[in-house]
């Protein structure tokens, strides 16, 4: 066969036709084909004239073409058959050449099979010859030993039986040595040797006797075992191989749980005593000041806090930042991992291997120890660690200070960590979750340290401001507040002006908001173990620090500053009215922008989602504006109550009637345009203008009618009878029928005009108040006349309608004109005189 491969594969391809055809024919037969190139299931064609048939007959196919065709059909079928042709015997160069290597290989194999099987046949021929050998070999020995193979066997069993009984004799002296030697594995593992066949044979005297001897010395055994199970002065490891021994000497597996337990319990309680040594009573029950006192509120509240001041949070002035008990949580927590932790998966380890993972064999299968053994286990460390966690508990409230947040972060993530040793140990336990929980208080206790702490600076940085606007009075600067803290110093020690406290004011709490956040945040840092539960990633962010800490400050902010309106007296009590117009634009300003950027800032510093309802923005701002709202209001009442005392005491001071011809102003209108002035520029300085009705030319130089404004004096002057009187009353009232009516406590807005306007409504109402309640004489009208005139000159170009201004001042006039006993008033160029002399 290989010969017909290697003479086709080296034929050349215009060699014998026959011979190519069948090596076409079995390539053919290779791929799936039949003769005639058609798949096998194909039906084979009988037709002579196919010539791709089997049956192909060239005789019949050449008569049938000459028959059928013409010269020239003949000559262009033989010229497509001769391209043909040749097309076939190149496709067959190509798979011969293609298929060359294969055949090569194929020969090659088979004659080396050749070869490999005449030296395969030598061997097997060579193997038959020693196995032959063999045999023959081995019946003559089996016929030489047959006659002694049974006393041979018989011999080995006797001498096997021998050995044994020399054991069982020497048992016990083997029993003592272990004994003494304290090889007390050795001793309790021979003992199991012999014990069945003792039982077994224990009818038997001899027998008996050993075995008495055995139990006296394996119960001995057993005593100095349980001794030194009771003493706990061994290690773990001679522990456990204590309470072993024990069980394979059958002794009863819950009391050996117990014992077991109360030895480990009394090294994990003296490793809780050194925890509790640690333990120092806490000096003080609230958080510490988050104010140095050493810092005078000069320095604080200057400027805007810049790097190193004492409210920049990497100072090392900075209230937030402590430098007492540094280490002392996170050696707390290291000691008690390394101790007591450590020590309890030991005790569950060994416990889990000696009683729980032990192969149970015989009897002790049939008593389901497993079982007993898990439930005291559970019990045992949920007792252990309930006081553990009562240790570490009082040392996380010990940490008072709001300082270094990152010592507690890391002592409780080491204290989180190290208990999920118990987990794995301990599937099941409940220890795992207790101590998540004591994490998620000591967090939540963290929050309300830092609020207190941020309530506290608050308030301090307040009675700082305070100290701050009182220190120009003590100069004796006037009550103008912030514009004479400007400009009545200019040296060092200047005091700061109204924008700048509050800038400085604002800027620290932001500033210290900042900080409390970012010490908060570590709460929540990827490397934390505990990061990822889910308190942590949602209630801890949206309810805790974004509601519990941001917007319960937002509102302690409101409500601190609306409380300096609740607990002043009719006299503003004594927040300084400087005061109350700060907190009214701080407020104002949190409305604005501040607080939507504080509370943009912690959703997406800590990812915020509000899966819980939480307070809308709108809400605080709301919140925020109507305390600024109240705060303005109040500013606007407490500076009219001042203006108003000095208008009073001067009108109720003063006999009227009995009064000399005035030559000038009084000094109390003087001092009304100067507190009002002082007021204007003060408020200036925190509120823009504000809008005001356009003035008239003559806004300053208006004349008052001693009738109310709607009469002319020449008019009814000189028929100034009692009848004349009554009519000009009775058309004042008719006049203020139709009169526009003035809110004197209108809603103030945040705008100077409309703050000055309200002080000035407040002070003139005042002023008409007291005159209604006194009688006046000629020389009286005439004073009021020119005080009036006064006023006029100056007040006009402070409120939002001068027509405000000369209305109150008419009726000033007007009542004083009517309570007059003799209204003879002034002529309006001897006023002008005596006011511009004045």
């Amino acid at each position: 066969m290989d010969g017909d491969i290697c003479a086709t594969a080296t034929t050349p391809p215009d060699s014998d036709p026959a011979r190519k055809r069948r090596v076409h024919g079995m390539l053919k037969l290779y791929y799936g084909l039949n003769e005639e190139g058609k798949t096998v299931d194909q039906a084979e064609s009988m037709n002579p004239c196919d010539i791709n048939g089997t049956h192909f007959d060239p005789e019949v196919y050449l008569n049938k073409f000459r028959r059928e065709c013409s010269l020239g059909e003949l000559m262009d079928q033989e010229s497509c058959m001769v391209k043909q042709i040749r097309s076939l015997d190149s496709d067959m160069q190509t798979l011969v050449y293609e298929n060359y290597n294969k055949f090569i290989s194929a020969t090659d194999t088979i004659r080396k099979m050749k070869n490999d099987f005449k030296k395969m046949e030598d061997e097997m021929d060579c193997l038959s010859t020693n196995m032959a050998a063999i045999t023959e070999f081995s019946a003559h020995i089996s016929g030489t030993l047959q006659d002694q193979h049974a006393q041979i066997t018989k011999l080995s069993g006797v001498h096997n039986l021998l050995r044994k009984l020399q054991f069982l004799f020497e048992l016990p002296a083997r029993l003592n040595k272990c004994l003494e030697l304290q090889a007390y594995s050795q001793a309790v593992s021979s003992h199991r040797r012999a014990r069945c066949v003792l039982q077994q044979y224990s009818h038997m005297p001899s027998f008996r006797g050993i075995q008495d001897d055995c139990h006296a010395i394996m119960d001995k055994l057993a005593q100095e075992l349980r001794q030194k199970f009771r003493d706990g002065g061994s290690s773990a490891k001679d522990l456990s191989e204590c309470v072993e021994l024990l069980l394979q000497l059958d002794e009863p597996a819950e009391e050996l749980c117990d014992k077991f337990l109360i030895h480990a319990q009394s090294r994990l309680e003296t490793n809780l005593r050194g925890l509790e040594a640690e333990l120092r009573p806490p000096l003080s029950s609230g958080p510490t000041s988050v104010i140095d006192p050493s810092i005078g509120p000069a320095r604080r509240l200057s400027a805007a806090p810049t790097a190193g001041s004492p409210t920049d949070p990497t100072s090392p002035g900075n209230p937030f930042l402590s430098s007492s008990s540094r280490t002392d949580i996170l050696e707390f927590i290291d000691r008690g991992c390394n101790e007591f932790v450590s020590s309890l998966c030991l005790v569950i380890a060994s416990y889990q291997e000696l009683f729980v993972n032990r192969p149970q064999e015989g009897n002790l299968a049939s008593k389901n120890i497993p079982q007993m053994a898990i439930g005291k286990l559970h019990a045992f460390v949920d007792a252990m660690a309930t006081c553990y966690f009562s240790l570490v508990e009082r040392r996380i409230q010990e940490e008072k200070s709001v300082g270094d947040n990152s010592l507690l972060v890391r002592a409780l993530d080491r204290f989180h960590r190290r208990l999920q040793a118990v987990a794995k140990l301990l599937p099941g336990s409940a220890v795992p979750s207790q101590g998540t929980e004591i994490v998620v208080r000591a967090a939540r206790e963290r929050i309300k340290q830092y609020l207190a702490a941020l309530q506290s600076f608050y308030l301090d940085s307040l009675r700082d401001v305070r100290q701050a606007l009182a220190a120009p009075r003590l100069g004796g600067s006037s009550a103008g507040g912030g514009s004479h803290l400007a400009g009545s110093a200019t040296g060092k020690d200047a005091p700061a002006s109204l924008p700048e406290l509050l800038s400085s004011l604002s800027a620290s709490i932001l500033n210290q908001i900042k900080s409390v956040l970012a010490s908060v945040h570590l709460f929540t840092a990827k490397d934390i173990t505990f990061s990822n539960k889910p308190y942590f990633k949602g209630e801890f962010c949206s309810q805790g620090v974004r509601e519990s800490l941001v917007v319960n400050f937002i509102k302690f902010v409101c409500q601190s500053s609306r409380q300096f309106c609740e607990s002043a007296g009719d006299r503003g009590g004594s927040t300084p009215p400087a005061l109350l117009l700060l907190l009214s634009r701080l407020c104002l300003d949190y409305e604005t922008s501040t607080i939507t950027y504080i509370l943009t800032l912690t959703d997406e510093q800590f990812l915020v989602q509000h899966r819980s309802p939480v307070t809308a923005v709108a809400a605080l701002c709301g919140e925020a504006r109507e305390a600024a709202q109240k705060l303005l209001k109040h500013y606007v009442k407490v500076q009219g109550l001042i203006i108003s005392q000095m208008l009073r005491k001067s009108v109720e001071t003063r006999d009227w009637v009995n009064t000399i011809e005035p030559r000038n102003v009084r000094a109390v209108m003087k001092r009304v345009v100067e507190d009002t002035t002082s007021i204007d520029v003060q408020v200036s300085l925190l509120y823009e203008e504000g809008t005001r009705k356009a003035h008239s030319s003559d806004s300053s130089k208006r004349t008052f009618s001693v009738y109310s404004g709607s009469r002319q004096q020449t008019r009814y002057a000189p028929s100034y009878t009692p009848s004349a009187a009554m009519d000009t009353n009775f058309l004042s009232n008719i006049h203020k029928l139709f009169s526009e009516r003035i809110d004197i406590f209108s809603p103030v807005e945040f705008n100077k005009v409309s703050v000055v306007t309200g002080i000035i409504k407040i002070s003139l109402k005042t002023f008409l108040e007291c005159v209604r309640l006194r009688t006046f004489g000629r020389y009286g009208l005439q004073q009021i006349q020119v005080d009036c005139n006064y006023l006029q000159m100056y007040l006009w170009r402070f409120v939002s309608d001068e027509n405000l201004v000369h209305f109150l001042l008419d009726e000033i006039v007007g009542s004083t004109a009517h309570r007059c006993l003799d209204p003879a008033p002034m002529e309006q160029s001897v006023i002008e005189v005596i006011c511009e002399r004045g």
